[in-house]
């Protein structure tokens, strides 16, 4: 897969994760003589949506019934370190978890879930995206598996800084009596606009067919 240049997706291969955390964007804060100050991270807010957390097998594959559950496992205890501060890139670094139980425990097993790594922008905007898979190991007699990895994502620096006309607006000094005194430069279309765009999100999970998402949505 190509991947914009403003965006590279740099997934570890056989790993994957769950819910979020890191490197979210601030919230804009007024300061005593009325700008807004700490108004936002260039880091990518690190999580996994809703209804990719989790993936349960089934043995046949075509039913659904409970006693038909073959494998169940799920994505947790995502973190995220991200490095703003220097350079011409945005790197954020993701670690997980993979806890999986199956229902029957003879004999060693494999079991390789496919999962996706991706950036999306503005809330919507799909800019880079991989599918790689994830191992976990069963030992014979073994119910309950475990597997940790990492995934890395890295954006440049300009595709998540605002432009110099908009960091105006909201760290521009207003004082009591002033036209604009009470209007919340955030309320502003054009800021809103622009403050989307430059906003990423590092979004990881288990790639599910639509049967799947179906049944975790339905369940």
């Amino acid at each position: 897969m190509t991947f914009p240049k403003s965006v590279l997706v740099l997934p570890s291969l056989g790993l994957a994760a769950l819910v979020l955390a890191g490197c979210a964007a601030k919230k804009g804060e007024l300061d005593e003589t009325g700008g807004i100050t700490a108004i936002r991270s260039a880091c990518p807010v690190v999580g996994v949506p809703i209804g990719t957390g989790d993936v349960t097998l089934f043995d046949p594959a075509t039913s659904r019934d409970s006693t038909a559950i073959d494998v169940t496992a799920t994505m947790t205890n995502v973190r995220s370190t991200c490095n703003d501060d220097v350079g011409d890139q945005v790197a954020t670094n993701v670690t997980f978890d993979i806890d999986a139980r199956r229902a029957r425990t003879d004999g060693a097993r494999d079991v390789v879930f496919p999962y996706f790594v991706t950036v999306v922008r503005g809330g919507t905007a799909v800019v880079a995206k991989r599918v790689a898979r994830v191992n976990v190991h069963f030992d014979a007699g073994q119910a309950r598996a475990h597997a940790s990895g990492t995934a890395a994502t890295s954006i440049t620096r300009s595709a998540a800084t605002l432009p110099a006309d908009v960091k105006e607006k909201l760290t521009h000094k207003r004082k009591a009596g002033d036209e604009d005194a009470a209007t919340d430069p955030l309320t502003l279309p054009e800021v809103r606009r622009a403050v989307l765009s430059v906003t990423f999100e590092a979004l990881v999970g288990f790639q599910l067919t639509d049967d799947q998402l179906k049944y975790n949505a339905t369940r």
